[in-house]
């Protein structure tokens, strides 16, 4: 056992040491009279963690959603609304109010390098932040608002809807991430939100997270004494436990191999949850396989008696199947009866894990037992899906080859659900063109096409480049009568703009009256984009004047796009004017267009100006600076692109990942090599980097800075060993600049050269070479020319044509025109190009016209003698 789990089991360890003098499988203590183990254990469990929480001015209090009257933070919103009437509306409060939530979304959104998901938990927030009063006053002003100035004011007071669950528990890990598990329930209180099933399992899945990611004894065990403290106020409050939350308890358990630690928890779940034993009969599989017991194993699988036989038979077999158990799995397929598979989940888990194993034969065994048992079609052919997808390294293409095959063989009628399974999967690998014959194999065999499932191959078409295939999804559309909506028309438009098929664009946009649908701003945007990313301002106005003849008003997107396209000063103000008339709330890309539009007038200090804003939300300054760097820096102001950048890094600001590719591209002086590899450390995504470290390999190459530009060559080499072309191309950019770089360099190109098989181990492709012997030629070096020549030879690379044009021409620019006539007898003149260049290098380096013909002359009879001669 590891130190990291000898510690962490100090947390149950005293509950269960006399409790448990040999292991019982749950099989058979399902009906073993535990209370008392249950409840000596629990016992001693509160012990601790009354122990280890002291700190606490409770012990578990700040984890229960609050539901007394006496503190008002805990109250509902409408009761909290109610009594603000009789309270009123005092300066003080509302301050209050909006101090709270810019906190708030400042804690939580702020994207600051010292807060980051892997902050550690101690870091506490702003002082006092927790102990604000808050208290809505929203009724009174609400019935005089009109509807999207109720709705803003509903988000800024942070109410949510049901159909905002997800967007809450993503909220809730984010909060919990920086504030902790204690301190992201009373946020919840102080919001009045009462925290429910969902967040309770997010901020466990949390904790569980940081103990499993850290290698530290003490934070592991402190991270899952807080998951569990959250557990337990779940349990106290009366919500229902379910797979989802003791799921991750368990299966940490598992991993970190501690026993009485996962009897104690199952005990606790069995008592108040008799229900669940069959899916605990899953984990508890789960670890005598992690533990290779295979005493245990064969118990458990022996041991399965009475009504649920058939249930755990069904959880020990996924778990087996999971843990690679083949003789186990075998052992059970025999025994096991598909037709009492509880859940058609499990149904779903068995037949994955039959594919996972290329157990076809029983696969075949099990959905002929389903079919004579009355299964449907739809459900059997979704089984056939389960299977063909799993069957290892299989292609997509494959994968519905085989799921065909089986059906026809089974005589199994189709169904839409693993047809879309299927498109979903190419799609997400990008194979269009398999998801395109799918649909149409759906629409020949009869079967009901979603209007989603094409939407998703269209943004497939798009993130994939094949824009092309908008036609043929189109007629698709209108040949099978599909009723396309709002965003199928939006796509659609987008992949026309993207071919710069303006014309079929607006068409689109006239069908949209013949389907009874409105056309919206976002479909005139796509349009507006296309013309501007092609310079055509004039054209992209004109789509302003078609939004107001088909009396669809412009957004902040289209504001967007006309801002930061216009040329001069007066237009800038034009617009801005027309911005506040129509009403449309300035968001950040508007004023990001702002800086751009005046950078590119030659305004900077406006330019400037625009962060003086005090719509700009506090969160996002940091961003718009990065975009002034962009827009200095791109405008030839790098010097003040630079004291922005130095701001930002005074307060600890990350600079935007596309801002530090533009300053890198445009800080070419020499002496900046530290700030351009501290900018390159900046960036974390992997193209980005990629992007970013080619730009300064060049910048080292430029300015002949040897060491640094071999290795970053190797780091780039180390972190792209799966893409070799990209690598190749890399080095033959690298050499290309040589070739071009005046006074040319070719020692420098050769000590490179060395570096490159010394340090990384690699040779120069032909093209490298081909660029290193150019560079011979500009720089008239006849003995380096000779070096370039033997490293065609080291690196295995026979001359060609090419070549020997090349090392010809400069052997007549360094002078050696003795080698250059012997040189000249390898180079075939079959064609009569090649003669061309001969002549052609022969009058630029002085060789006289009767010379150079004899040469050929002379060269021509030895060609013929050697053919007779043969």
């Amino acid at each position: 056992m590891s130190a990291k789990t000898r510690t962490l089991s100090k947390l149950l360890s005293s509950a269960t040491t006399h409790s448990h003098s040999k292991s019982k499988n749950l099989t058979r203590s399902a009906v073993t009279n535990t209370s008392s183990l249950a409840s000596a254990a629990k016992d001693t469990l509160k012990n601790y963690i009354r122990v280890a929480g002291a700190a606490d001015s409770s012990s578990s209090s700040h984890l229960k959603p609050s539901r007394s009257n006496k503190s008002p933070s805990s109250k509902p919103l409408s009761e909290l609304a109610v009594e603000s009437n009789r309270v009123g509306t005092s300066s003080s409060t509302s301050d209050s109010k909006r101090d709270l939530s810019r906190q708030f979304h400042s804690i939580i959104f702020d994207d600051s390098p010292d807060i980051k998901e892997t902050c550690d938990y101690d870091v506490q927030p702003s002082a006092g932040l927790l102990d604000i009063p808050w208290v809505p006053t929203i009724i009174n002003s609400m019935t005089s608002l009109r509807r999207k100035d109720v709705t803003r004011v509903r988000k800024q007071k942070w109410v949510f809807k049901s159909t905002q669950g997800t967007h809450f528990s993503k909220l809730t890990r984010s909060c919990t991430h920086r504030l902790g598990a204690d301190n992201a329930i009373k946020v919840f209180g102080k919001l009045g939100r009462q925290t429910g099933v969902k967040e309770y399992n997010a901020m466990i899945e949390v904790c569980i997270e940081k103990a499993r990611n850290t290698d530290d004894e003490d934070t592991a065990l402190e991270e899952f004494h807080r998951a569990y403290r959250v557990f337990e106020s779940m349990r106290e409050s009366g919500f229902e436990i379910g797979e989802e939350t003791y799921g991750p308890f368990l299966l940490f358990i598992i991993d970190m191999g501690m026993v009485e630690e996962f009897h104690f928890f199952c005990e606790n779940i069995k008592k108040e949850h008799p229900y669940s034993l069959s899916r605990l009969a899953y984990y508890e599989m789960l670890l005598w396989i992690k533990l290779n017991d295979g005493d245990k194993i064969q118990m458990l699988i022996t041991s399965a008696d009475g009504s649920d036989e058939s249930n755990f038979n069904e959880s020990y077999l996924v778990a087996l199947c999971e843990g690679d158990r083949q003789e186990e799995v075998s052992f059970l397929l025999e025994t096991i009866d598909i037709k009492k598979v509880s859940s058609k989940e499990s149904m779903e888990r068995i037949f994955k894990s039959l594919g996972g194993l290329s157990l076809e034969t029983h696969a075949k065994k099990f959905l002929l037992e389903l079919k004579t048992d009355g299964e449907t079609g739809q459900d059997l052919s979704n089984l056939i899906y389960c299977y063909a997808m799993s069957i290892p390294n299989i292609q997509i293409e494959n994968i519905f080859t085989k799921f065909k095959s089986l059906q026809a063989e089974l005589k199994v009628s189709s169904s839409s659900v693993p047809y879309e399974k299927l498109i979903k999967t190419c799609c997400s690998s990008g194979e269009v063109h398999l998801a395109i014959d799918l649909v149409e194999s759906m629409f020949e065999e009869g079967l009901n096409v979603r209007i989603s499932t094409i939407n998703s191959i269209l943004t497939t078409c798009d993130l994939s480049c094949e824009y092309n295939l908008v036609h043929r999804i189109n007629s698709m559309i209108n040949d099978h009568h599909i009723h396309p909506n709002a965003e199928t028309f939006r796509i659609m438009i987008s992949l026309c703009v993207k071919m710069k098929d303006f014309d079929k664009a607006y068409s689109m946009i006239g069908d949209l009256e013949r389907l009874n649908l409105i056309p919206n701003a976002n479909m005139y945007n796509a349009i507006m984009g296309g013309y501007f990313r092609q310079k055509n301002f004039h054209k992209g106005l004109m789509v302003l004047k078609q939004m107001d003849k088909s009396k669809v008003k412009p957004d902040s997107l289209t504001f967007s796009y006309i801002l930061g396209n216009c040329n001069s000063e007066d237009d800038i103000i034009k617009y801005i004017r027309e911005l506040e008339e129509s009403e449309v709330q300035p968001t950040k890309h508007i004023f990001m267009a702002l800086i751009n539009a005046y950078a590119a007038c030659g305004l900077f200090d406006k330019a400037k100006q625009v962060l003086s804003d005090k719509r700009i939300m506090l969160q996002v300054v940091n961003e718009m600076k990065s975009v002034l760097v962009s827009a200095l820096a791109t405008n030839g102001q790098m010097a003040d692109a630079l004291q922005v950048y130095d701001e930002l890094k005074q307060v600890e600001a990350i600079l935007e990942p596309k801002s530090a590719i533009c300053l890198i591209e445009h800080l070419q002086s020499e002496g900046e090599l530290d700030r351009l590899l501290q900018l390159l450390k900046q960036l974390e995504d992997s193209e980005l980097w990629h992007d970013g470290c080619a730009r300064i390999i060049l910048y080292c190459v430029r300015y002949k800075l040897l060491g640094p530009a071999v290795d970053l060559l190797k780091q780039r080499m180390e972190k792209s060993s799966t893409n070799e072309m990209a690598s190749e191309v890399l080095f033959d950019e690298v050499f290309y600049e040589i070739a071009v770089m005046k006074p040319s360099d070719v020692q420098f190109g050769l000590d490179l050269l060395k570096g490159i098989k010394e340090e990384i181990g690699i040779r120069a492709s032909r093209k490298s070479l081909d660029f290193l012997l150019s560079a011979c030629v500009n720089a008239k070096d006849l003995n380096r020319s000779f070096s370039v020549w033997k490293e065609y030879q080291t690196a295995g690379l026979p001359y060609n044509v090419l070549t020997y044009l090349r090392m010809y021409q400069a052997l007549l620019a360094s002078g050696g025109h003795k080698a250059a006539k012997v040189l000249l007898g390898n180079i075939s003149d079959d064609d009569s190009h090649v003669c061309d260049v001969i002549k052609a290098c022969q009058a630029t380096y002085g060789i006289s016209s009767s010379s150079s013909s004899s040469a050929l002359v002379e060269k021509k009879k030895k060609n013929k003698n050697k053919k007779k001669s043969k």
